[in-house]
């Protein structure tokens, strides 16, 4: 096999894993909304059975999710170990073919995250194991993105701006926090502290809740969530409200990144045109999660507000990442421009840039 930088089919082979590990995310939001992480109570095995004979008699209420969800993971793994190969025999790339391994490995330990989730019974497993889905997401959409043609032609001068408004930064710190905040969610999902504040914007009807301990067993006695089999506790309300604060900040985040690139690049620049579409995901994300406390926790609409949060997280980090290709501080504007050969951009980049 020949080696190249510019493999068509490659490319979207790797936009296929990316597709398809969103949605095992999406699964994965289907079980925990669900509360089925623990319906299948054995692992590897489903009930005594190999995973890919299990009878289809078997699979009702929360057995459905998590075994489907299973299935589904043991396809993007074999996409990935696939990928992983393709890349390291057919890619020109050292860096891209030791990425296709790191996300080999890295399918494999969510794999084995998500077992032992299950034989140890540990909340904890569960939040790293939502913590590197996010991850691997990330890494198989980059994949996707160093094999584009887009990435694999050099930039000319019309494509390469200044970033005189610090827009790299910012696209890379809205990400963190917006990968920090999943992080927020994902522990509020396995503490059971989904419907720990029952209303929104409100928090029992206060801007900020009592979190003394009288208040606290009146929350308790007043809990209408189904799922619950705990009472809350002040830690989990304060979870929550740091949830909504850092909701907020990151809006107001990237709206100004929305505005900057909007403002700097040009309406037509490709940055500035993903980091609106970046706003109105970011929007989405925040009615989503209002709706799943409005709706009492709808398994269907947390699901949706988990897959637009890797969205979200994903978009942002595709910004970042062409960000810094794209675009180069004031000070290093003339070196740069020295060095870049006028060779033609991907498509849709330098004909969208205002000279």
């Amino acid at each position: 096999m020949t080696r190249t930088k510019d493999n068509r089919w490659l490319g979207r082979y790797a936009v296929l894993t990316a597709a398809a590990t969103l949605a095992l995310i999406c699964f994965g939001g289907l079980v925990t909304s669900h509360g089925a992480g623990m319906a299948v109570p054995d692992w590897p095995n489903t009930f005594g059975y190999n995973l890919f004979f299990f009878p289809m008699a078997g699979w009702v209420g929360g057995v459905f999710y998590e075994h489907t969800h299973r299935l589904v993971a043991s396809g993007v793994g074999l996409l990935t170990a696939v990928l992983a190969v393709w890349l390291w025999f057919g890619d020109s790339r050292r860096w891209l073919r030791w990425l296709g391994v790191l996300a080999f490995f890295a399918v494999a330990l969510q794999g084995v995250l998500g077992g032992l989730r299950v034989v140890l019974f540990k909340d904890e497993i569960g939040i790293f194991h939502a913590a590197l889905a996010q991850l691997f997401f990330v890494l198989t959409c980059s994949i996707a993105l160093f094999t584009s043609r887009w990435w694999s032609g050099a930039p000319s001068l019309k494509s390469v701006r200044t970033d005189t408004g610090g827009l790299r930064r910012l696209f890379l710190f809205a990400t963190l926090l917006i990968f920090g905040q999943l992080l927020l969610g994902a522990t509020m999902r396995h503490q059971h502290a989904g419907l720990s504040i029952p209303d929104f914007p409100a928090a029992y009807g206060r801007l900020w809740p009592a979190l003394d301990a009288e208040s606290v067993a009146r929350y308790n006695r007043d809990r209408i969530e189904v799922n619950a089999v705990n009472p809350i506790t002040a830690f989990q309300i304060v979870l929550q409200m740091a949830h909504r604060i850092v909701a907020l900040v990151i809006l107001l985040l990237v709206a100004r990144a929305a505005w900057q690139a909007n403002r700097r690049l040009g309406r037509r620049h490709p940055l500035a045109k993903v980091s609106s579409a970046w706003l109105g995901a970011i929007v989405g994300q925040v009615l989503l999660g209002a709706a799943t406390i409005w709706t009492g926790k709808s398994a269907y609409i947390a699901t949706a507000h988990v897959a637009f949060g890797a969205l979200s997280l994903m978009t942002g980090a595709m910004l970042a990442i062409i960000a810094f290709r794209c675009l180069v501080p004031a000070t290093a504007r003339e070196p740069i421009a020295a060095k870049v050969t006028p060779l033609a951009a991907g498509p849709g980049v330098a004909s969208n840039v205002p000279g």
